[in-house]
């Protein structure tokens, strides 16, 4: 080792400046205390969970669980893109880096310099370490030396403050050159995407089956409400058929369109129309009188019988029926269709959903028109800013293969589009690293925070022997250390399942 001075008064802090770093890190001891309160308990829960000692259907431990780990719901499992590899090892580095000035800090303003500064990588991923002189940390008050051992997590837990709150500030600091809220906007669509051949790069969506979606989480969210939605659909499959209708979203088809289109019949299991053509039927309505016209065959087929084939783009633009819609107007029939229309609704294969998308492009020059908006009047149809398009398919693939943005730029050139996207990317990854790393040294564990800040704790138990005192931390870092193994074991099996 070299030769540590002890510094008195402490180098480079003014007296004001070290009381308030002392206070500041006081304040660390107490958050680190109550962390690892914390994460002891959720071992002991974990452990608890794996011994089959009792069974909870929460989902908590597995998050919380997996953040003791290293990891976050957003990082974990094996669709980690190389993008994301970088940001991790960016915030990664950031995140060592600010957790380790945060213990020399501690320590020079209680007057200790430290020996040196170790980087290495753990895994791929970087990590580092500040050593001290032993002997000097034993000489401090144990007040001073939990002030060192805590300020690495509690640096880390302000990192995760900062992150949140420039999360939360990011669309005030970046209104002047962006448009935030006002729909997601298409970075990237990936070439095997089922929108691949309907949306490009700067296309804003507007709506999905005709509700209005402003940002991302709400994209995300009317996505999982249709996943829901077409999943307790199976039981509108017609009797002895994989067809099922499109759970009432439907089109009031003129019967003059009926006249001229296909006619096909099921057979079997089988429903298939010709070329681009998809299969219509009908939706029976009690307060909906049909037409009496022998050379019309329009009927609900419940047995199975004849169908319409119909183009998808010609019925996009007809009015809507059926209360599968989100716009629902009141004081109407569930058909909303007129005496000279039918109600037809799209049949599909089970799993399959059918959702309409309408988006604009090119953003800017609709919303200097002012029609950007205009997608739940009737003059919408008629907008040249506003297109539709049906997707058929797992509703699910729709989320992973398209890149989206909150933010859309107030100039027309692509240059900066990314840009929100990225910090706001690189934002929630720190925020994530940082936290994870907090948890991880304030488990009680060899090699860790924890061990340090554990042996300074067991040390006010002045009322048990100093051999009893040494046996009860090695019992409590040993189930520690173990404790941890074994759940990352079992976290390592369920991501791999």
């Amino acid at each position: 080792m070299g030769r540590v001075h002890l510094l008195r008064p402490p180098l480079g802090f003014k007296p004001l400046f070290a009381r308030c770093l002392k206070a500041w890190f006081s304040m660390g001891v107490g958050f680190s205390l109550a962390v690892l309160a914390a994460v002891t308990m959720i071992l002991l829960y974990e452990i608890g969970q794996i011994l089959c000692l009792y069974y909870s259907n929460s989902q908590m431990s597995y998050v919380m669980s997996g953040y003791l780990l290293g990891f976050s719901s957003m990082i974990s499992g094996l669709t980690i893109s190389l993008a994301d590899i970088g940001y991790l090892c960016i915030s990664s580095i950031i995140s060592v880096s600010v957790h380790e000035l945060g213990h020399a800090l501690a320590a020079a303003s209680e007057g200790i310099q430290m020996e040196y500064i170790a980087v290495f990588l753990a895994s791929l991923f970087p990590g580092a370490l500040v050593a001290f002189n032993h002997e000097l940390l034993l000489a401090l008050s144990k007040v001073s030396a939990l002030r060192i051992y805590c300020a690495g997590v509690w640096h880390n837990a302000a990192l995760c403050a900062v992150c949140a709150w420039a999360l939360f500030v990011e669309p005030l600091i970046l209104s002047p050159f962006y448009i935030h809220d006002e729909g997601p906007m298409v970075l990237d669509v990936s070439p095997t995407s089922p929108l691949s051949g309907y949306l490009s790069p700067g296309d804003v969506i507007i709506s999905l089956d005709g509700i209005r979606i402003n940002n991302l989480q709400e994209w995300s969210q009317m996505i999982a409400i249709l996943t829901e939605h077409y999943e307790n659909s199976q039981n509108h499959s017609l009797p002895g058929n994989s067809m099922k209708t499109s759970v009432g979203k439907g089109y009031c088809v003129p019967y003059s369109l009926i006249e001229e289109s296909k006619h096909i019949s099921l057979k079997g299991n089988e429903t298939s129309c010709p070329d681009e053509l998809s299969p219509f039927i009908t939706i029976q309505c009690l307060d909906q009188a049909m037409p009496d016209d022998d050379n019309l065959e329009v009927n609900h087929q419940r047995d199975g019988g004849e169908l319409h084939c119909l183009y998808a783009t010609d019925i996009l633009n007809l009015e809507k029926c059926g209360d599968g819609w989100g716009r629902i107007r009141n004081n109407r029939s569930s058909c909303l269709c007129s005496k000279d229309k039918a109600c037809f609704v799209p049949l599909l294969s089970t799993g399959v959903a059918w959702v309409e998308i309408a988006y604009s492009n090119p953003p800017l020059q609709c919303s200097q028109l002012g029609t950007m908006r205009v997608v739940d009047d009737d003059n919408s149809r008629e907008n040249p800013c506003v297109k539709t398009f049906v997707f058929v398919g797992d509703v699910n693939s729709m989320k992973p293969s398209v890149l989206l943005t909150s933010y859309q730029p107030r100039w027309s050139a692509k240059f900066g589009a990314h840009l929100p996207y990225v910090l706001e990317k690189f934002l929630m990854f720190t925020f994530n690293v940082s936290l994870a790393l907090a948890l991880l040294n304030s488990l009680p564990v060899y090699f860790l925070d924890g061990e340090a800040i554990s042996e300074v704790i067991i040390h006010y138990l002045r009322f048990l022997s100093s051999r009893r005192r040494r046996t009860i931390l090695q019992y409590f870092l040993l189930g520690g250390t173990v404790a941890s193994i074994l759940i990352i074991f079992v976290q390592v099996f369920l991501v791999l399942l």
